[in-house]
């Protein structure tokens, strides 16, 4: 029996399960993008795939809205491969394990791939409806999305006629995004130099972080495991000696990091004092934590003698320096637009090694100098000590347009469904809205979702209500002459 079956609407469901069983991660969307091509074939629709595994599937209009202006409905084929410490699922190659908890749809010990696999699911569920009333729909999935608007960036839009589209790639039902801050990414390296040292292997690991998406969670005070790992280490410096053997940190650089380790050489004489840091230092994390992110801790593992290749104590100060004054978290508000955070960047993902110190950040900004001026201050600093900085994934905003004739159509549907108005709102994560508006003069954007919470942790779940609910909203939204 199928995890999903029974539930409302059934053809949203079944494709979603679908999706949960084709592994999808950044980078490994191949089988999903051919499955979507399969389907295509097997409707006799008209698509396109180029060589990254973007795909378009356009379904002509039904009868009778022949001439009513074409909508492109849009989302992601990529998810956010992440997982407690315990799951031994390959997300690159296994399927996810889905779980129905009462109105909530998760994964059991992985991130769900709610975003964005339920924009597939809409999307595929659409074209494949014999009974849906709707104009020419032009199905648009990319690839690569959460790692930098990769697919959106080179995907070829020529056989689209749409000028409206309505992105599915928001995470609360009732609120309609109408705009979005640009980004890029920066990879930060510093060489180091090494030596070699007998001492007690002693591994310093995070616990209980909440972590989450640097876009839509980094005005929330979450601790960030990567920097709070520099600043026990700048602590524990001043109590004892110590060598860094390696530092590992975060799954991807727009995901606020949970799990780091820290594997450092100690003398077995400063074991106590060690303990004893570590204890302090947990104290003023549950001090400064407590609403925030009130689980967390730092952990000791101590694993016995060994030599080791250690950073030297020139290559230390330098990954602790680093680890400590890189910037990171919001940097300014919005004054325009209330609670909207303009500038941050996260400093997602951090490995330190004998080979080097990497520290991978994204960057975002609503406004395109901020977004500049940022990466210009990573650059400095890296140079400062001794390091290169180099850029990808570079995208534009979605600025807010103040006419938009599909975010009052959005609207009106709306009130005569919920019987109340939507919250419009301009975010601070990226969507590749601004990218896709670049290729096609005039488009008019839209950007709605069912509620989803935790979206990039193990803990994502989304509402099976809330799917429903928005099913019966595209569909009227579709049907509007």
């Amino acid at each position: 029996m199928k995890a999903l079956q029974g539930l409302e609407p059934a053809s949203v469901f079944g494709f979603f399960e679908e999706i949960c069983n084709i592994p999808h991660v950044s980078y490994h969307e191949k089988e999903l993008s051919d499955y979507c091509v399969n389907f295509a074939k097997e409707r006799g629709l008209y698509y396109e795939q180029d060589k990254l595994g973007n795909v378009i599937i356009i379904g002509e209009a039904t009868p009778g809205y022949e001439d009513v202006e074409p909508v492109m409905i849009q989302g992601h084929l990529d998810m956010v491969g992440d997982k407690v410490p315990t799951c031994t699922i390959d997300m690159e190659k296994e399927p996810i394990q889905l779980m129905v908890e009462g109105d909530y749809l998760t994964a059991d010990g992985t991130t769900l791939g709610g975003d964005d696999g339920i924009a597939v699911a809409y999307g595929l569920a659409l074209l494949d409806a014999k009974d849906i009333p709707r104009p020419r729909l032009e199905l648009v999935l990319t690839v690569s999305e959460e790692v930098g608007l990769l697919g959106a960036t080179d995907i070829d839009l020529s056989c689209c006629k749409a000028k409206r589209l309505i992105n599915i790639d928001s995470e609360e039902e009732g609120v309609f995004t109408a705009g979005c801050a640009g980004g890029l990414r920066s990879d930060c390296v510093i060489p180091v130099e090494t030596e070699l040292k007998n001492g007690i292997v002693c591994e310093i690991k995070t616990q209980g972080f909440l972590g989450g998406h640097s876009g839509i969670e980094i005005n929330k005070g979450r601790a960030n495991g990567n920097t709070m790992m520099g600043r026990f280490l700048m602590f524990l410096k001043d109590k004892v000696a110590f060598d860094i053997v390696s530092i590992v940190g975060g799954v991807k650089d727009n995901v606020i990091p949970k799990n780091v380790t820290a594997k450092l050489l100690v003398a077995e004489k400063d074991l106590d004092t060690v303990i004893a840091a570590l204890f302090e230092f947990n104290r003023y994390l549950d001090t400064e934590f407590v609403v925030a992110d009130p689980d967390i801790e730092l952990d000791l593992h101590v694993s016995g003698e060994a030599e080791c290749i250690v950073l030297s104590a020139c290559s230390k100060e330098r990954a602790i320096t680093a680890l400590n004054l890189m910037p990171n978290g919001v940097q300014t508000m919005s004054m325009d637009l209330p609670d909207l955070v303009e500038t941050s960047l996260n400093m997602g993902v951090v490995k330190i090694d004998e080979t080097e110190i990497s520290l991978c950040f994204s960057v975002r900004s609503s406004l395109e100098s901020a977004k500049q001026f940022i990466a210009r201050k990573l650059k400095q600093l890296t140079e400062t000590l001794g390091g290169t900085t180099s850029y990808r994934g570079e995208y534009p905003g979605w600025p807010y347009a103040r006419n938009s004739k599909l975010r009052d159509l959005c609207v009106k549907v709306y009130k005569e469904q919920y019987g109340k108005e939507p919250k419009i709102e301009v975010i601070h994560a990226g969507l590749e809205c601004g990218i896709l508006s670049s290729k096609v003069e005039g488009l008019d954007c839209i950007s709605i979702g069912p509620d989803m919470f935790d979206v990039h942790t193990p803990d994502e779940k989304i509402s099976i209500g809330s799917i429903a609910r928005v099913w019966e909203f595209l569909k009227a939204v579709l049907a509007e002459k």
